[in-house]
C-alpha cells in the first residue's frame, strides 16, 4: 500500500465514517442524560447512571482489542454502527411505554458498551493504514474528527433539545449511524487472519495475558503512564462531565431552556478545545517529547483552578459561566494533546500484532477511574451547596502534585523511543 501521506482513500473513508458516527453518538449521549436531569432534578441519579454506563465500556475495551486484532476491523465498525442505529430506534419505540429511568440506564449501558468495542478497532486501524512516521498525524486527525463531531453534536443537540425536545435528536442519531455503517462497507483495511490457540475463551484469555505481560514486564512504563492519565479521568474529566450540567442547569440561576442551550454551547467549547489539542498534536508531531507532559498536566490543573476562583469570587451567573467554559476548553485541549501523545508512544513501542490489545488495555486503565469520579462528583454536587468551588480547588492542587512527581516516567518514555529508533 502506498503510504507516503496519511490522505489515502481508506484512511479518508475511516475518517468520514468517524465524523458521521461520532456526531450521531454525541447528540444522543448529550440529550439522554440531560433529559433525565431535567426530568428528575437529581445530580446523584445523573452521576450514577453515567458512572454505571461507563462500566461495560471499560469491560469491553480489552475484548474489543482482542477482536480488533483477530477480525477485520472494517466489519467490526459496520456491525457496531448498525447495532447502535437499532438500539436508538428501540429506545424511541419503548420510551412512551415503560419507565424512563430503567430504560435510560439500559440504553446508556449498551450505548457505552458498543463504544468500548468500537474504539479499539478504529485506533488499531491507524497503524495499518498509515506509515510509521505518520502515526501521530493519523491519530491527531482521528482525534480532531472525533472532537469536531462532538462539538457540532453538542451545540446542535443543545439547540434541538431546547427547541423541539428529544424525539428529533433520536431520528437524526439513527440516520447518522445507518449512513456511517453503509459507508464503512467500502473501506479496505489490511488484515491477516490469525489462527485461534484454543476455544474462544482460551484464546481471549491468552491474548489478554500476552498484553498484560508485555505492559507490566517488557514495557512497564506503559502501565505507569496509563495510571497518570487515569488521574486526569478521576479528578478532572468527571468534574466537567458532572459539574458543568449540574452547575449550569441547577445552580447558576438560568431559565430552563436557556440553561439547556448554554450547556450545549459549553459542550461545544469543550469539544473545540479537543479540536485545538488535536491540531496542536499534528503541528507538534515531530517536535513534542514526552518530557513536556508534566507541564501539560500542570496546565490542566490550572485550567480547573480558574473555575474554582470564578465560583468563589464572581457574583454574575454569566461571568461565572464564561470562566468555567474557558477553563473547560483549555483542560480539554491540553488533555487531548497528552492523550494523543500517549497513544502515539504506545503504538511506537508496541509490536503490530499486539497493538489492538495493548491499546484497549491502556485505554481501559486510563478510563476505569471515570465512573468512580462521576459517582463521586454526583454526590459532591448534591451535598456541597454554595461551596461548589471546593472540588475545583482540590482536584487542581492534586493534579499539580501528580505533574511534579511523575517527571521520571515521561523521561523514561523518551529514552525508550530514542533507543528503538537508533
Amino acid at each position: 500500500m502506498h503510504k507516503k501521506t496519511i490522505f489515502q482513500r481508506d484512511f479518508i473513508l475511516v475518517a468520514i465514517g468517524q465524523i458521521i458516527s461520532i456526531f450521531g453518538n454525541q447528540i444522543v449521549r448529550f440529550a439522554l442524560p440531560l433529559y433525565l436531569l431535567n426530568k428528575t432534578g437529581s445530580s446523584v441519579l445523573f452521576g450514577t447512571i453515567l458512572a454505571v454506563s461507563f462500566i461495560p465500556m471499560l469491560l469491553l475495551f480489552p475484548i474489543g482489542g482482542i477482536i480488533a486484532d483477530r477480525l477485520n476491523k472494517r466489519n467490526i465498525m459496520v456491525i457496531l454502527d448498525f447495532s447502535t442505529a437499532i438500539l436508538i430506534f428501540l429506545f424511541y419505540v419503548l420510551s412512551e411505554k415503560i419507565d424512563i429511568v430503567p430504560l435510560m440506564a439500559v440504553t446508556m449501558i449498551i450505548l457505552y458498551g458498543i463504544q468500548g468495542a468500537y474504539q479499539p478497532a478504529v485506533q488499531a486501524s491507524v497503524p495499518a493504514l498509515v506509515a510509521a512516521e505518520h502515526i501521530m498525524q493519523g491519530n491527531s486527525v482521528i482525534n480532531l474528527i472525533s472532537s469536531l463531531g462532538s462539538m457540532v453534536g453538542a451545540v446542535l443537540g443543545g439547540i434541538l433539545f431546547s427547541l423541539v425536545g428529544l424525539a428529533p435528536i433520536l431520528y437524526v442519531s439513527v440516520g447518522c449511524f445507518f449512513a456511517s455503517a453503509v459507508m464503512e462497507i467500502f473501506i479496505n483495511i489490511p488484515f491477516e487472519k490469525r489462527k485461534p490457540t484454543g476455544n474462544i475463551f482460551v484464546t481471549g484469555f491468552n491474548d489478554l495475558k500476552e498484553s498484560f505481560v508485555f505492559m507490566f514486564k517488557e514495557r512497564p512504563v506503559l502501565w505507569k503512564v496509563s495510571l497518570i492519565y487515569a488521574s486526569i479521568n478521576l479528578f478532572l474529566t468527571p468534574l466537567i462531565l458532572i459539574g458543568f450540567p449540574v452547575l449550569i442547569t441547577r445552580h447558576l440561576g438560568f431559565a430552563p431552556n436557556a440553561a439547556n442551550r448554554l450547556y450545549g454551547y459549553a459542550q461545544g467549547v469543550v469539544a473545540a478545545g479537543a479540536i485545538s489539542g488535536g491540531l496542536l498534536a499534528g503541528i507538534l508531531s515531530t517536535k513534542l517529547k514526552s518530557r513536556a507532559s508534566p507541564v501539560i498536566l500542570i496546565g490542566c490543573a490550572l485550567s480547573v483552578l480558574m473555575g474554582g476562583i470564578a465560583l468563589q469570587t464572581l457574583k454574575g451567573s454569566m461571568e461565572i459561566y464564561i470562566i468555567l467554559v474557558i477553563g473547560g476548553g483549555l483542560l480539554t485541549a491540553l488533555s487531548t494533546l497528552l492523550q494523543i501523545q500517549v497513544i502515539t508512544n504506545l503504538q511506537i513501542l508496541t509490536p503490530k500484532g499486539l497493538t489492538g490489545k495493548v491499546i484497549s488495555c491502556v485505554i481501559c486503565l486510563c478510563m476505569c477511574t471515570i465512573p468512580l469520579g462521576q459517582f463521586m462528583y454526583g454526590i459532591v454536587f448534591e451535598k456541597i451547596g454554595n461551596s461548589a468551588y471546593l472540588p475545583f480547588y482540590a482536584s487542581g492542587l492534586l493534579m499539580i502534585g501528580i505533574g511534579v512527581f511523575t517527571r521520571r516516567v515521561f523521561y523514561g518514555i523518551d529514552r525508550l523511543i530514542e533507543q528503538q529508533t537508533q
